[in-house]
């Protein structure tokens, strides 16, 4: 074996051992920035029921990544924190979307029906379930991680990206000590502020991706 062959192969083990692969379909799409036009989206609901972006122009919105199977969605949604946000939002008016991108037969994927029961079990209160195993939304908002929060203004311009607070751990007491950087955010957009903090890093599960067209 030549020494080139042999460094293409320790390239390529390399790779693989670092899980680039599963991200390399964002990468035909241009990362969304904060202060720019959402990227746009139309996707089924879990009642079949087509939701678009322009739909939801002059109300705040919220998307929200998640994957009911991974350890970092069932610490926000195991203590109630998630559902308290979701509360807190869809009462002051904003659109909450919950965006289950896992394709089939990937962890975290689920049906119309699936995602219905998992709302009702787990006292959920986002304003629509919207199914994405085909990645649209996924690739179009760089989504890497499962949760992962966006919020978009009234005129349609992204205005926060990133991670639900500041500790990146599974242990559901570590809610109180953290920073809640999505909530603060949040609550900039309602009281008509800029966002102190308008990027952030996200953690939890990767974000599941459908192979490229």
């Amino acid at each position: 074996m030549t020494a080139a062959i042999t460094r293409r192969l320790a390239l390529r083990s390399a790779l693989l051992a670092s899980a680039v692969v599963p991200l390399l379909p964002r990468l035909a799409h241009a990362a969304p920035s904060v202060g720019s036009p959402a990227p746009g989206f139309e996707l089924p609901d879990q009642d079949g029921a087509i939701h678009r972006l322009a739909d939801f122009r002059g109300r705040i919105m919220v998307l929200e990544w998640t994957n009911h199977e991974c350890p970092y969605v069932r610490k926000h949604y195991g203590s109630g924190n998630m559902q308290a946000l979701q509360a807190e939002a869809t009462g002051s008016g904003i659109v909450w979307l919950s965006m289950a991108s896992s394709p089939e037969g990937m962890q975290g994927h689920v049906t119309g029906t699936e995602a219905r029961e998992l709302t009702a079990s787990r006292g959920a209160r986002p304003t629509a379930v919207l199914l994405d195993p085909q990645s649209q939304a996924s690739r179009a908002y760089a989504a890497t991680t499962t949760p992962e929060m966006f919020i978009i203004g009234p005129d349609g311009t992204l205005l926060y990206m990133g991670g639900i607070d500041s500790i990146r751990s599974t242990r559901p007491a570590d809610i109180a000590k953290a920073e809640p950087y999505f909530r603060n955010a949040m609550l900039d957009v309602l009281a008509g502020r800029p966002v102190a903090k308008a990027v952030t890093q996200p953690y939890g599960c990767a974000v599941k991706y459908a192979p490229s067209a």
